[in-house]
């Protein structure tokens, strides 16, 4: 027997991640609000270079969950801000390396603070509790599907 829960109408919305887009629409305003001239794209992929700087296009791909065309495009708009630069690897010219600039570097704290302080807008009036549960439930389903 199924585990769907969900009514048809509660399905789709639910598939299509709308507390997700929500979420990524509040952050983008609150970057243009403060004078971040980035999308919450082009966030993503820093937040994975601050955590790990010169990370592989291909890492990039894995972590951001996007294809090389969407990451080729992300990984260039960032070249045009100077946020990044690419480096071919020493071990295999064929593989792209991206590293922060100083500029790059500089924008972790104030955009860490505005994910932060979007994501707590976002959790007002959830208890800790619930988060728990919705974190373990939204994995399980991952792991599921992955």
């Amino acid at each position: 027997m199924p585990n769907n829960q969900f009514r048809k109408g509660e399905l789709y919305s639910f598939m299509t991640g709308k507390a997700s887009t929500a979420i990524a629409r509040r952050l983008q305003k609150n970057f243009k609000q403060a004078g971040v001239d980035i999308t919450v794209e082009q966030w993503s992929v820093l937040y994975h270079l601050w955590k790990q700087d010169g990370l592989s296009q291909q890492d990039l791909c894995n972590a951001t969950f996007r294809d090389k065309p969407s990451i080729t495009r992300l990984v260039d708009n960032l070249e045009k801000l100077k946020l990044v630069k690419r480096v071919a690897s020493k071990s295999d010219r064929r593989i792209n390396q991206v590293y922060l600039t100083e500029l790059g570097r500089q924008l972790e704290e104030e955009t860490m603070r505005l994910a932060n302080d979007t994501l707590n807008e976002a959790l007002v009036g959830v208890s800790a509790d619930k988060v728990d549960v919705a974190k373990e439930v939204l994995q399980i389903v991952y792991d599921n599907l992955k």
